[in-house]
Formats: structure tokens, C-alpha cells, sequence
């Protein structure tokens, strides 16, 4: 060791080492509180372990030392390991395969499960208990050249920092954080458990399996705490999983904090607890829960307390059964148990094992002391009968050794190195000019550097070995608190975690097996902020809050989502929509009027009716062609009426069913065609009966000029207008199918119709009808009171009464009415003017044809003639 290296040692120091002074010597100002244990050997272990778990109030004032200063509170758990560590220093030096010819000692202290009591004992092992060393001696090998422990991450990164400078090798056995794994802050760290970095990615992976996405977190105040659920955060960063809460155990465990975090716990929606804390801070936060009997929690263990039987007692297990915790490797070290049972304080002085007497005192209730009036009263004599038995307490339960494995591989693994040392050929070491160590008087740093490099299988066949950063292999079983048929609790196997550094490992979970917490022993409690949002919906989040908790939200229209959880909704494709439940994409409703429509079928039926009822009238007609009131009027135009009338009927057919190409051009070029020849065939009729009756002059014979012939020529001519008008459109724009968006019921539609090509074209043609409809109108009012026998041309102004208030009222209804129904209003209007048409023009005539006969005389008509003239 350098002189700087001592200097900086000294000062760090304070209270421990006086400097060097007069005479070049080193004295030793204060001892450790803590007991050891010490057995001697040619190469010394040093080990460290929470033998008490109550360590004194340090001296702040620095006026006065404390005396008989002693830790408190025995810890049975942490002296079977330092028990297991003599155990298998013995095991290796009656093994004449494993370091021949040397023998190891050990020197094992208690650490009082404080920071300062375990720096103050390693200390004190690598710099020896001598009242007074030679500085030449105070430069020698340390007496004891590399540490197992220690048991807490804080308390390591302590020594491990104070140590790693002058390279002495520390193998713990159950710190745990992942900030160790730091090879430049601690250089010389090993440990024989896995990284918090594993554990915390196995709680993620379990959260996110079962589902768990609301979860509250309790930590201890120490680095195990606060590291492991950084890194806890960390793994959950991104997965969905939120926290509701984070709470930390104060070291004090005062009774208000307590009750405090606890309430916090209770009142939180958060059905699942992960706590990252020690098993002493763990204890005290349990305790409380179990007095405010909160038995509807779901509990995640770290490996330091799901296999603590402190905390597994009858009394506990109605709020804690369910548990689910991740612990280190269990194993079965053979000979172990009855190595703990053969001590006895009988056989062993307090002065080698100043631990023994309490442990006595404490298993069997006695006391130890011969002089025993001042405990007398609380403690009986111990009768020296007394042994222990396997499994009867904490100490010698030896059924779940995982912890106590640790420290097993741990005295396995710094054996191991020493062997490969002793391997070392001379001029082939690792050393300066080929060198090998000298194990008699055997440097940190030698140690230090087989132990990078120690690969062996420890007797129960598990390979070890340390990665770059001190870290072995991580493996974790994960165990479930039942209840057996006695009410006691038992940790059952339901799954392992086996992971390595750069791969998600494997991960196993019988979930048949696992007896879940919270009071729903077969059910898998459930544990969210807001109900996982159904398909159809989206989650919207929460002002404020985080990511777990949100609104669900519909989709909107023409959007949906498929999956339960959706972050969003998808627009569907052209031509689709979304369903009424928003839950996928379906093709959008053609819609158009059909003839399977109850509104087509109607009006379909209505036209056939109307056309049938025109050959009807037709055939009368025409039987009855000879008679004189068909004679009367005009024969010929009465029947190219009727033919008018039908196709007028007809024509409302092609206005039912899918648009196609032919359909929208033959629809409103038959209507307009059939409609100018019907109104044509009126027309010229109230013409001649116009004409007829108004020739007042002598001699002056005008109807010559309106016979027959003529009036077909006049019908043509008007006709034919109309027929060069439809040709004229058809040619430029003509009406063609187009699809239109709509909505009926709040559901979009694809609108089938007939677009007109041009507006322009479908205007002339309905202005050409209504002007000869005005024209036939006018001319029939004025010849309304003519001598007539059937009053021809009042019947005429009738239907044209009613034909032009039928396509005045057509105008407005078309141009409001949705959809389809545009359609509909349309064909109404043409057979509403096709039936106006029919029955006041030839219902009377047919009514004296068939039901009146008496009437249907020439002698009749002239008599009904003279009398109205």
C-alpha cells in the first residue's frame, strides 16, 4: 500500500486510526461494536452479516467515547448465514480436491444492519485489531484480503466504494442493486444474486401479463428501495402500466408514518401493492397493514422478504395471502441442517461466538447466566438439555435456502480463485515479469483479478461465473403464499424468470396454480385506473392524470376501431362506413327506388293499374265505336288519346329501378313525349269544339280547316317540337346515372339516380308541357259554356285544372325531398295528371256507355243539343 493510499485512508477515517506518529507507529483509537466470529486458517475470509438489526445512535458530540456499546434486536435469519459461511469454509477444507495443502480461516462480524457499524468491521478486518503496528508493518497484506458481504445494497456501496480503492475484492450475497454493477465506481464489487435490473424487468413482465396497469409502489429509504423501483419505472416506461401512488418506508418506523402510507394504500383504486423494500422495512409496514386489517390488496415481493416466515405467520396471512414475489434459487445444501443443530453454547466458549448465548436465550426462553437474580423474573435457567431441531425455527429452517445458497456460492467462488492462483505456473503469471501471487502472503488486488475471471460448478452442479460487471447469471423462481390445511402459510413454485444481460430471458406463470390476493383467491384481481375502452371506442386521456387513466370516446362516424384499448380510431375506405357499433368497416347502402321498395311496389302497381284502366277504356271505346257518342267525339282522337295516356302510365315504370344509361334517357324522354301528345290530343279537341261553335257569320265554314287531317297534323307538329327538344338534349348532355351522398337516419348513403345532364334541356321540356298545358287550359275556359251535349270543354278545363295544380305542387315537393324520394314525388306527379286526364275526359262517357245505354242516341244527343241551344 502507498503512502498516499494510507493518507487517504487516514483521512477518511476519523476516530478510527491515529496517524503516523512519534516512534513510526500506528495506534488504534477504537474498536468495532459488533462481535465476530474468527477462525484461523492460512488464507482469512472476512464475512459480514446483520447479525442484529438495531445498531447504537452513532456519537455526535465527538467529546467522549461510548462504552459497552452493544446492538440490539437479534436477527436469526442473518446468523444461519454467517453460520453457512463457516459451513462451508469446513465443507472446503475437508474436500482434498479444492486447496490442498492450504486451509481457509474465516473472520465473520456483525454489521448491526447499519452503514457505519459495517464500515467500521470491514475496516477493522483488512486493518487488524493490534493496539499498535510499525509503519513498516502498517504496509503489509491486510489481514484478511477479500469480504463476503454485505447482506444490504446501502451498506455495500459504502464499503465498496471506501475498499475498491486499494482493490479489495468484496463477493456479496444479497445487495442487490443494480447501481453496483457500476464496474468504475466499484471496481472490485462481485455478487453471487442477481441485479435488481432482472428483478424489476420480471415485475414488468408480470404486471404487463396479468394485466395490471394501475399499481401503487412502496420502497424502503435506502438505495435498495430507491434504485430498484427507478429501475421498476424504467421496464414500465412505455408499456402501458401506470403508477398511482409511490410511497417511501421511513427507517424510523414511526407509528404516524406508518398509518400514513398505509391509508394511502387503502384509499387508492390501486388493487396491486410492488414494494421494493428490505424484509425489516417490509415487517414494519406489513404490521400495520395487518392491524388495519386491509385484506383486499394484491402484493408483489422482491427477493428480500416473499420467503422472510417472519412475515408468513397464521395471523398475517389474511391480508397477505396471494402474494406473488420473485426469490433467488432455492437449494438443498446437503449436511447444512445438521451442522446448525450440533451447537451448543456448552461446546463453544461466548469469547469464539459472542452470538451463540443469544441465540440460545432466544430460541429456548432462558437464560444462560449462572447469577440470574436480575432477570429472574423474566427468564428461567436454561437447563443445558436443550438442542435445536430442524425446522422448528428460523434459524434452522433449512427448506428454503436461497439466501443462504448466496452465501454458499459466495465462499465457493473466492475458493475457486484462490485455486486457480495456486495454478499458477512460475513465469507464466499474470503478474509483473510472469509472476504468481504468494498465497502466504496473498494482495487484494491477486484475488481480486482470478476472481474476474472464476468459472466453476459448485457441489450442487450449478455453474458460476461473474459477467464484466461482477454480476452472475440471473435466475428467479416465482413463488405464491397458500395456505395449507394446518393455516400455515406455504410458498408454492408457480414459475421462474430466468433472464440475462441484452435478451428478455424466459418467462413462466402457471397461472392454475397461483392463489391470487385481494380476496379473490380463483379470480384474477383486476387493477386499472379506467376500464380497458371496448371496441368501437378510443381512449381519450384524462387532463392531469396519467396515460392508465382516460375517457372512452366513440368513434365518430365512418371511423372505427376493432381492438379492445384503441389509442384511435380509422376512417374506412371510399365507398364504406362504419357500423352502428363502430367496430368495422362495412359497404356503404346503395340506395335507390326499387321495385322491392313498398314505396315502388305501390306506385308500380298504381301505374299498371292506370295503364290497364286505359286499354279498359280503350276496348269500350272501341267496341262501341259506332255508336254515337264516340262518333260525337271524334273517334280517332279519343283513341290516340288513350295510346297517349297509356304510355303516360308506362312511362312511370321506367322511372323505378337502378338508374342505368338507357333508363335515364328513356324515362324522361317517354314522359315528356307522352305528355305533349295527350295535352296535343286535348288541345286540338277544345280547338275544334272552339272553332265549331264560335262561327257566327253566314256562309263561313271554318271547320274545314280543322278536320281530321288537320288536327293530326296540328298533334304532330306539337309533338314533334317536343321530340326535337328530347333530341336536342340527348345529343348535348343527356341524363346519365350518378351516385350522390346522403344521409337517411343518421347513416350515410350512396343515392343512385339520374342526373340530369343538363338543366337546361329538363326545363324546356317541362316548359313546352306546360305551355301547351296553359294554351289547352285557356282555350277550354273559354269554351266552357258552349251548347254542348257532354260539355266537352268543361271536362277539359277540369283535367287541366287538375294537371296544372298537380305540377305546380310538383316543383317545391321535388326539389325538398330527400334521396330517393325525389323520384317517387316525380312518378306521383305523372300519374296523378295521367289519372286527372283519364277520368274527367272519359269516366262520364263510359259511365252513359255501359251504365246508361238509353242515352247513347243520336236522337238523344241532337234533342239534348236544340235544348241547349
Amino acid at each position: 500500500m502507498s503512502k498516499c493510499g494510507r493518507l487517504w485512508l487516514l483521512c477518511i477515517l476519523p476516530g478510527m486510526v491515529e496517524g503516523l506518529g512519534g516512534g513510526g507507529l500506528c495506534h488504534l483509537m477504537a474498536k468495532p461494536v459488533s462481535g465476530s466470529v474468527y477462525q484461523a486458517g492460512d488464507v482469512v475470509i472476512g464475512g459480514l452479516f446483520p447479525v442484529h438489526v438495531g445498531a447504537p445512535q452513532p456519537e455526535l458530540e465527538f467529546k467522549n467515547k461510548k462504552k459497552n456499546v452493544t446492538c440490539s434486536k437479534f436477527n436469526q435469519r442473518a446468523y444461519r448465514w454467517l453460520q453457512t459461511m463457516a459451513f462451508a469454509v469446513e465443507e472446503i477444507n475437508r474436500n482434498p480436491a479444492l486447496l490442498p495443502n492450504l486451509t481457509l480461516g474465516y473472520l465473520a462480524a456483525d454489521t448491526c444492519l447499519a452503514e457505519g457499524t459495517t464500515l467500521g468491521a470491514a475496516l477493522a478486518m483488512v486493518t487488524g485489531q493490534e493496539g499498535s503496528v510499525s509503519g513498516r508493518e502498517c504496509g503489509s497484506a491486510p489481514e484478511v484480503p477479500v469480504i463476503i458481504g454485505d447482506a444490504r445494497s446501502s451498506a455495500s456501496i459504502v464499503v465498496a466504494q471506501t475498499l475498491g480503492v486499494f482493490e479489495i475484492p468484496m463477493v456479496s450475497y444479497f445487495a442487490s442493486c443494480a447501481c453496483l454493477s457500476d464496474r468504475r465506481r466499484y471496481p472490485s464489487f462481485f455478487r453471487t444474486v442477481p441485479s435488481d435490473a432482472f428483478q424489476a424487468r420480471g415485475m414488468a413482465r408480470l404486471l404487463r401479463l396479468l394485466g395490471w396497469s394501475w399499481v401503487g409502489l412502496v420502497s424502503g429509504d435506502d438505495d435498495y428501495g430507491r434504485i430498484g423501483v427507478q429501475m421498476l419505472l424504467e421496464e414500465l416506461r412505455g408499456s402501458g402500466v401506470c403508477v398511482a401512488y409511490h410511497e417511501v418506508i421511513p427507517k424510523t418506523y414511526l407509528q404516524m408514518k406508518m398509518k400514513g402510507i398505509v391509508e394511502t394504500i387503502q384509499r387508492s383504486s390501486a388493487t396491486v401493492v410492488v414494494t421494493f423494500a428490505i424484509a425489516q422495512d417490509a415487517k414494519a409496514l406489513l404490521e400495520e397493514v395487518v392491524r388495519q386489517n386491509i385484506t383486499d390488496r394484491q402484493w408483489i415481493a422482491t427477493e428480500a422478504w416473499v420467503t422472510y416466515t417472519t412475515l408468513s405467520t397464521p395471523q398475517n396471512l389474511p391480508s397477505l395471502v396471494g402474494t406473488i414475489g420473485f426469490a433467488l434459487r432455492r437449494a438443498d445444501i446437503a449436511g447444512l441442517g445438521s451442522f446448525l443443530t450440533r451447537l451448543n453454547p456448552n461446546l463453544v466458549s461466548s469469547d469464539s461466538d459472542p452470538f451463540l448465548t443469544e441465540l440460545w436465550e432466544e430460541l429456548f426462553g432462558c437464560t444462560l447466566l449462572v447469577n440470574i437474580s436480575r432477570t429472574s423474573s423474566l427468564r428461567r435457567q436454561c437447563e443445558g438439555s436443550e438442542f435445536i431441531v430442524v425446522g422448528e425455527s428460523l434459524f434452522a429452517d433449512v427448506s428454503q435456502l436461497r439466501v443462504t445458497y448466496n452465501v454458499y456460492k459466495a465462499v465457493y467462488a473466492v475458493a475457486n480463485a484462490i485455486q486457480d492462483m495456486l495454478s499458477c505456473r512460475p513465469g507464466e503469471g499474470p503478474f509483473n515479469n510472469g509472476q504468481c501471487a504468494d498465497v502466504r502472503r496473498l494482495q487484494p488486488s491477486q484475488i481480486l483479478h482470478y476472481l474476474k475471471g472464476v468459472n466453476f460448478t459448485t457441489p450442487l452442479g450449478e455453474p458460476v461465473h461473474f459477467d464484466q460487471n461482477g454480476d452472475p447469471p440471473a435466475s428467479y423462481d416465482i413463488l405464491n403464499w397458500h395456505v395449507n390445511a394446518e393455516g400455515k402459510a406455504e410458498f408454492a413454485h408457480v414459475g421462474h424468470f430466468v433472464s440475462s444481460v441484452g435478451s428478455h430471458g424466459q418467462f413462466l406463470l402457471n397461472m392454475e396454480k397461483v392463489v391470487w390476493g385481494g380476496g379473490k383467491s380463483n379470480e384474477v384481481p383486476s387493477s386499472v385506473c379506467s376500464t380497458p375502452c371496448p371496441p368501437g371506442s378510443w381512449k381519450a386521456a384524462q387532463t392531469g392524470r396519467p396515460e392508465c387513466c382516460f375517457d372512452c370516446v366513440p368513434c365518430s362516424e365512418g371511423e372505427v376501431s376493432n381492438q379492445t384499448g384503441s389509442v384511435g380510431c380509422i376512417r374506412c375506405p371510399e365507398r364504406f362506413w362504419s357500423n352502428p357499433t363502430y367496430t368495422e368497416c362495412i359497404p356503404q347502402q346503395v340506395d335507390f327506388l326499387s321495385y322491392n321498395d313498398t314505396m315502388g311496389a305501390v306506385l308500380s302497381i298504381i301505374s299498371v293499374a292506370g295503364a290497364t284502366l286505359t286499354g279498359a277504356t280503350f276496348a269500350t271505346f272501341f267496341f262501341y265505336r259506332k255508336t254515337p257518342i264516340v262518333r260525337a267525339n271524334n273517334s280517332g282522337l279519343s283513341f290516340l288519346l288513350l295510346l297517349s295516356l297509356k304510355l303516360c302510365f308506362l312511362c312511370a315504370l321506367a322511372f323505378i329501378g337502378r338508374p342505368v344509361a338507357w333508363s335515364c334517357m328513356l324515362r324522361h324522354t317517354l314522359f315528356g313525349i307522352s305528355f305533349v301528345l295527350s295535352i296535343s290530343c286535348l288541345l286540338s279537341r277544345t280547338v275544334v269544339v272552339l272553332v265549331a261553335f264560335r262561327s257566327t257569320l253566314p256562309g263561313e265554314n271554318l271547320m274545314r280547316y280543322f278536320g281530321p287531317a288537320h288536327q293530326r297534323l296540328g298533334i304532330s307538329i306539337c309533338t314533334l317540337v317536343q321530340v326535337f327538344i328530347c333530341c336536342l338534349w340527348l345529343y348535348l348532355a343527356p341524363p346519365r346515372p350518378a351516385e350522390r351522398l346522403i344521409r337517411a337516419d343518421q347513416i350515410p348513403k350512396i343515392l343512385l339516380e339520374c342526373a340530369m345532364g343538363s338543366v337546361t334541356g329538363f326545363s324546356l321540356v317541362l316548359g313546352y308541357i306546360g305551355l301547351l298545358a296553359f294554351l289547352c287550359l285557356l282555350l277550354a275556359f273559354l269554351a266552357r259554356k258552349l251548347p254542348d251535349n257532354f260539355n266537352e270543354a268543361k271536362l277539359i278545363t277540369f283535367s287541366m285544372l287538375v294537371f296544372c295544380a298537380v305540377w305546380v305542387t310538383f316543383v317545391p315537393a321535388y326539389t325538398s325531398s330527400p334521396g330517393k324520394y325525389t323520384v317517387a314525388v316525380e312518378i306521383f306527379a305523372i300519374l296523378a295528371s295521367s289519372y286527372g286526364l283519364l277520368i274527367f275526359i272519359f269516366a262520364p262517357k263510359c259511365y252513359i256507355i255501359l251504365l246508361r245505354p238509353e242515352r247513347n242516341t243520336k236522337k238523344h244527343i241532337m234533342a239534348k243539343g236544340q235544348m241547349q241551344t
